[in-house]
C-alpha cells in the first residue's frame, strides 16, 4: 500500500484556475477536493483516477503521493529513498525522470535535490540487479515528481505522463500560441455548447476551434494519448482502463457544419489550423475562412471567441491599440446578439476596445498572465441559452 491508495491525490493546474479545476474534478468524480496554490488535493477511485486523465480539459497533470517524510537534507532524502520498493514503477529496461520543487526548505537546490533521489534510485537497483535503469529528461517511461516545502517532502508517481495539455493535435504552431488548457477553459466559461455560432476571428493555429470541438463533439481530452504514467502503478488494471475509454469514446457525436467556424487573414496559418484540426474526428465540419474579421459584414446571435495579437507578441504598440479598436468597433456594429470573450496578455487593452466588459476574468497562458474580457453586444437582460454540458 502506498499514500495514494488512502490519501488520494494531487491534481497540478494552471495559475488561476484552482477553482475551475476544482469544479471539473467533481464534475468528473472526485471527492474530498481542497483547493491549494496551483492544484487541487482529491481522492478518488481507480474508475475515476483514470476518467479524469482521460477527460480533464483543465489540469495539467495528477500525481500520486508514495511517501511523505521529514526532509531537513539531502542524505535523509537518499538514504529514505533507498527505502522504496521502486521495482514496483520501474524496471532497469525502463528510463526515468524526476520533476523536483523546494519552498521554504533548508534544501535549497531543487536541481541537486532531483539528483540525489536520481541517486538513490540507481543505487537501490545496481545493489539489488547489478543494473540500473536510465534517466530520459524528454520521453521517459516513468516520471516521478519531488516536492520538498518547509522541510516536508512529498514523492509521488506522475499518473498523467506528459502534461494533460498536449492533446497530441497540435503538431504545428503559429507566434505565441494560446495552451489548450485555457482555451478549454475560456470556453467553459462561456458556457458555450453548441445551441449559438461560435466564431475565432483570428484563430491562428487554432487551438480555440480544436477545443470548441472536442468539448462540442464530447470527444476526451487525450483521445489522441496513447499511455498515461498511471500505467505504471502497482495496481493498474489494464481490462478496466480498456473498458472506462471504450465507454467515454462510445459517447463521441458529429458536428454539423456551421456550427463552429474560424478565420484569419494569413492563409498560411490556416492551413497550420487546418492541419491541427485534421486529427480530431468530425474536423472537416469546422469552416475556416482567409479574411481579416473587419471584412465581415456581421455576426450575429453568436459566441465569439479569440485570442488577438498583443504587444508582447507584436512588438508594435501602437499597431496593437488600433487593432483592438476596430475590433470593438466591429463588435458594436456588427455582432448584434452575441457575446464575445476576448483574452489579452495586456489587460490594459480592454481601454482599446472601448466597449463595457460585463466580465474580466484574470487567467495564464503559460507564465504569462492576461485576463479575459467578456462583452456582450445585446440590449436588456441575458437569455439562458446554456442549459446542458456537453461532456455530461
Amino acid at each position: 500500500m502506498y499514500e495514494y491508495n488512502s490519501t488520494g491525490y494531487f491534481a497540478q493546474v494552471p495559475g488561476m484556475m484552482e477553482e475551475l479545476c476544482e469544479q471539473e474534478l467533481k464534475e468528473l468524480g472526485a471527492s474530498n477536493t481542497k483547493v491549494s496554490y496551483r492544484g487541487v488535493y482529491f481522492t478518488a477511485d481507480k474508475e475515476t483516477l483514470y476518467k479524469i486523465n482521460y477527460k480533464s480539459r483543465l489540469l495539467s497533470r495528477v500525481v500520486a503521493p508514495l511517501k511523505t517524510f521529514h526532509c531537513n537534507n539531502t542524505d535523509v532524502l537518499y538514504k529514505t529513498g533507498l527505502k522504496i520498493n521502486w521495482e514496483d514503477f520501474l524496471s532497469v529496461e525502463k528510463t526515468f525522470s524526476i520533476s523536483a520543487s523546494v519552498a521554504k526548505s533548508n534544501i535549497t537546490n531543487s536541481l541537486f535535490a532531483s539528483q540525489r533521489l536520481k541517486d538513490s534510485i540507481a543505487d537501490y537497483f545496481r545493489n539489488k540487479y547489478d543494473k540500473r535503469p536510465s534517466v530520459e529528461t524528454v520521453s521517459p517511461d516513468v516520471r516521478f515528481n519531488l516536492h520538498i516545502e518547509k522541510d516536508k517532502a512529498v514523492i509521488s508517481l506522475d499518473t498523467s505522463g506528459e502534461s494533460l495539455h498536449k492533446r497530441g493535435y497540435r503538431l504545428l504552431a503559429g507566434e505565441a500560441p494560446m495552451q489548450e488548457t485555457l482555451a478549454a477553459a475560456i470556453i467553459r466559461l462561456s458556457e458555450w455548447n453548441g445551441e449559438s455560432p461560435l466564431w475565432d476571428p483570428m484563430c491562428g493555429s487554432g487551438t480555440i476551434l480544436c477545443e470548441a470541438l472536442m468539448h462540442y463533439c464530447r470527444i476526451p481530452a487525450q483521445y489522441l494519448r496513447k499511455k498515461f504514467g498511471f500505467f505504471n502503478l502497482p495496481d493498474f488494471d489494464l481490462e478496466l482502463w480498456e473498458k472506462i475509454k471504450k465507454d467515454c469514446d462510445s459517447k463521441i457525436r458529429s458536428l454539423e457544419k456551421g456550427i463552429i467556424s474560424g478565420s484569419d487573414k494569413s492563409q498560411k496559418i490556416l492551413e497550420t489550423a487546418q492541419n491541427n484540426l485534421s486529427r480530431l474526428p468530425y474536423s472537416a465540419s469546422v469552416e475556416l475562412r482567409c479574411h481579416p474579421f473587419q471584412h465581415v459584414k456581421k455576426f450575429e446571435n453568436g459566441t465569439l471567441i479569440t485570442n488577438p495579437p498583443y504587444g508582447i507578441r507584436l512588438g508594435e504598440t501602437e499597431d496593437v491599440k488600433v487593432l483592438y479598436k476596430e475590433l470593438g468597433d466591429f463588435l458594436k456594429t456588427n455582432c448584434k446578439g452575441t457575446s464575445s470573450f476576448i483574452y489579452t496578455g495586456d489587460p490594459a487593452l480592454r481601454k482599446s476596445i472601448g466597449l463595457r466588459t460585463s466580465r474580466r476574468v484574470p487567467l495564464v497562458n503559460g507564465k504569462l498572465e492576461g485576463v479575459l474580457l467578456q462583452i456582450d453586444s445585446y440590449e436588456g437582460s441575458k437569455k439562458k441559452k446554456y442549459r446542458e454540458n456537453p461532456d455530461d
